[in-house]
């Protein structure tokens, strides 16, 4: 039986890392994306069961790739699991209007994360 493959975008080193190694510690064979623009086609290529995306990024449009993942008629199946500070309302509603399955707190997303999987695996 194959492992399950989450694709893992951040670029702050934390909670990032530790959302990694949370992942592993879950059973999840981990792929990191250091260049979120090629998200749509490492997950075409890929085949992931779930992506988990830090939505501050200084180098792109997180949402907007998000909402490319999920026009494609390929990948808009995989669900997305988005944390950012939840200070940043704005950023969090135009995730979840973008795609993302659910967005999550930073504070939140490493003790939470296996409810959070659950639950947008059950969602999709």
């Amino acid at each position: 039986m194959t492992t399950p493959l989450a694709l893992v975008f951040y670029e702050n080193l934390l909670p990032g890392s530790q959302l990694v190694n949370r992942l592993q510690d879950l059973g999840y064979r981990v792929q990191t994306i250091s260049d979120v623009h090629t998200l749509v086609l490492q997950a075409l290529h890929e085949r992931p069961l779930v992506v988990v995306t830090d939505l501050a990024s200084a180098n792109a449009d997180v949402c907007a790739i998000i909402r490319e993942l999920k026009r494609n008629p390929e990948t808009r199946h995989i669900p997305v699991v988005a944390f950012t500070d939840l200070k940043r309302a704005k950023l969090q509603s135009t995730a979840t209007a973008a795609g993302a399955t659910i967005v999550a707190g930073n504070d939140a997303i490493l003790d939470q994360l296996p409810q959070l999987l659950d639950q947008a695996l059950q969602i999709e």
